[in-house]
């Protein structure tokens, strides 16, 4: 990694850290000098990270929040309480994901769909403006959101329900957020990688017949370089990867 990705001294909140991706982002991260804040709803999966993240950076901090039932409240919380704890906040990562597998809308239950836009939509937004006045703060402020194209799959995303509706809705949310905070507001962009071997796409495909599935190590340093902008053409962009 150039040093022009460096995240030295800053402060990145990974959402959804106990994941495939999360975990891989935030060691990377961490390794390119990050205080990383771990959040996800697994507190033993997120102490494994979190080992894994100490191991290459500074001490990360645990924040274990279930998105499905929080509330604008709680994420008004986090960011009070990250204010206290980091004074700063540089950039949030946004990697939770919800998807039971595929289904075809018509017999989809409308809890799992209702599920699905909330913490794959609906939370991922809340806690965005939950913090973008401590992410104004920074001198270099990011929101990446990672974003699926079930589409990739060669079915025009049909089966995807809920979970494919918010990568769309994710979609329209970055230049649109981007446009409204400017030039000199914080970045937001998304980052679209290709199949990752990872449990939400194992719902979807045959682990031993998945053959173009990566792992998400893959995709961890690209992670980086949007959050410390050294993808500089990316701000209001979606930006795919392998």
């Amino acid at each position: 990694m150039s040093a022009a990705a460096s995240l030295h001294e800053r402060v990145v909140l990974v959402v959804g850290a106990a994941g495939g991706l999360g975990a891989a982002a935030a060691v990377a991260c961490a390794a390119n000098g990050a205080t990383v804040v771990l959040l996800g709803r697994k507190p033993a999966q997120l102490n494994r990270v979190y080992d894994a993240v100490k191991a290459v950076g500074p001490e990360p901090a645990l924040y274990p929040l279930d998105l499905e039932g929080a509330s604008p409240d709680d994420f008004d919380e986090l960011e009070q309480r990250l204010e206290s704890a980091f004074g700063r906040l540089d950039g949030v990562l946004h990697c939770a994901a919800e998807f039971k597998g595929l289904t075809p809308l018509q017999h989809t239950d409308p809890a799992d769909f209702a599920r699905a836009i909330h913490v794959d939509l609906t939370a991922r937004w809340w806690l965005t403006q939950a913090c973008l006045p401590l992410l104004s703060k920074s001198d270099a402020g990011a929101v990446v959101f990672a974003i699926d194209d079930p589409a990739r799959t060669g079915s025009d995303g049909a089966f995807w329900g809920g979970y494919g509706l918010a990568q769309a809705a994710q979609a329209a949310l970055v230049p649109m957020l981007q446009a409204e905070l400017g030039a000199h507001g914080p970045r937001v962009s998304g980052i679209r990688p290709g199949p990752m071997r990872t449990a939400l796409r194992g719902r979807a495909f045959q682990p031993n017949t998945d053959l173009l599935a990566k792992s998400p190590d893959t995709y961890a340093a690209a992670c980086v370089e949007l959050l410390s902008g050294a993808a500089a053409d990316a701000r209001g962009r979606i930006v795919d990867v392998g």
